[in-house]
Formats: C-alpha cells, structure tokens, sequence
C-alpha cells in the first residue's frame, strides 16, 4: 500500500507537469510563428518479484512478477508543424513557408534563431527584431527608400528617389538543422544550438539545403490547437483525479490495517 501511495504521487506529478505544458501552449496561442509542445512521459524502474524467465520447483516462469514504480515527464516534443499565414501588408513582416528559421544577433554578440518574422527598422535603417535584435546577415535599408520589396528567395531591394532601377540592399539567409526539436528556447521567441540540434545549415531560401521560401506581408501564426489542448487538459484532469483516488484507496487500506493492529 506504502507502494501504491509514492506510485500514484509520481503519477500526479507528471500530470501536473502536463498541465503546464499545455497552459504554456493555450498562453501562446497567439505568439508569432510559435511551436506547440507535447510532454514525452517514461516509466519508472520496476521491483522485480519474480524475473520472468526465473527456474521454478517444477517449471520455469514465463511472464514473472514486475511491478512498476510509476512514471515520470522525460522530454518535451516539439511539433514542427506549418502555423497559418497571417496577412498583415507591412513591407518587413516575414513569414517561412517550410523549414528554416531567421537568425540574429544577441546582445552579448551571439546567434539565436527566431520563426517570428515582426522585423522592425531602426534609426539607421538595420532590420531587427521587436527585441532589438539584428538580423543577421545585416540588412540595412536607405532612411529615403519609399518602397521595399523582399523576394521568396530572400532578395532585398528598395526604390529610392533620384534612381530609375530598384536598389539591391542584400540577401536573407536562413539556417536548419539536423533536429530542430533539440534547440533550446530561451524566451523572446529566440531559440539557441544545442548538442542535441547539431550544427547549424545556412543556405538561401528556396536553396539546395531544402529551406523554405519567404512570403513578404505575412507572418505565421503559432500552430497551437486550441481544442486539442483543452481536449489535452481534460485528460491531464482525469489522470490526475485518477491517481489522487488511488493514494485515497490506498490510505483507506492503511488505516483499515491500523485498525486490526490495534
């Protein structure tokens, strides 16, 4: 019973644990090219009674006598799926049809990647993200250019006064990776190279590395189910009232033993 009672308390752990997740996702339902995650859970090591194949008095165990310690939340699952494309008419919003993401600069001088394409101007004209953050390879744009036109394959060009031809301002790259599952999220809709993600792929859009295309005037919204994941939440709910009514089963036995004790 004492087993029973650890047993289902690391059952409600792991759905509390659950729980979150999908409150992080329903709280990101509207976060610009975010990614749904699903909690992976594992079971726990057994206590081995009897070992299946174990020799008896007259014959030998098939199946054995295992019984399990419960369970426990191992990895989160990112799910890579495509967000709709919302259509916004702003010249520096971007949205990635297919894989890739954007890279920028950090403050502290290193790379993160972003699949939120909310690209803002500065003072001096450089692209940055809303966070401040520079896209990387820099684009710069001309303070008097009056239009700006990014082509699906990352071609940046811009009319400006005075110049009867379109200018040529750069070329956004974009970056895979081997498992994209295995980048690190750090907030800010940035995310970091793990050992897990492997190396980054920097190629053009549309390029031989297999990255998708650009789509300027848009910007991809999270791929986040609202209905999947109150449908998630009500099963969370339900495991979690599940396992709480084995510790009370099981305290009930307890206290039944006490009695005969005494």
């Amino acid at each position: 019973m004492i087993r029973a009672l650890y047993t289902a308390a690391s059952g409600m752990s792991a759905q509390q644990a659950n729980l979150d997740t999908v409150a992080n996702n329903l709280a990101n339902s509207s976060t610009t090219g975010f990614r749904r995650r699903n909690l992976q859970f594992e079971d726990m090591m057994y206590q081995n009674m009897v070992m299946p194949g174990a020799a008896q008095t007259t014959s030998t165990t098939q199946a054995g006598l295992q019984i399990g310690l419960g369970t426990h939340a191992v990895s989160t699952e990112v799910v890579n799926t495509q967000g709709d494309f919302n259509q916004t008419g702003n010249q520096l919003d971007l949205a990635i049809s297919g894989a890739g993401f954007f890279q920028v600069t950090r403050p502290d001088g290193t790379t993160a990647y972003t699949r939120d394409g909310s690209f803002k101007l500065t003072s001096a004209g450089q692209m940055v993200t809303a966070n401040g953050e520079p896209l990387s390879p820099a684009i710069t744009i001309p303070t008097n250019a009056t239009s700006i036109s990014i082509s699906q394959y990352g071609v940046v060009t811009a009319t400006i006064p005075g110049q009867t031809a379109a200018s040529t301002l750069g070329q956004i790259q974009l970056v895979t990776f081997p498992n994209p599952g295995g980048l690190n999220s750090i907030g800010g809709n940035l995310l970091t190279a793990s050992g897990a993600s492997g190396n980054a792929v920097v190629d053009n859009p549309g390029g031989a590395a297999g990255l998708g295309t650009l789509q300027q005037g848009s910007l991809e919204a999270s791929n986040v189910d609202v209905v999947e994941e109150f449908v998630q939440m009500v099963l969370a709910q339900r495991a979690y009232e599940s396992n709480s009514k084995v510790i009370k089963t099981a305290d009930d036995m307890y206290s039944q033993v006490n009695n005969l004790v005494r």
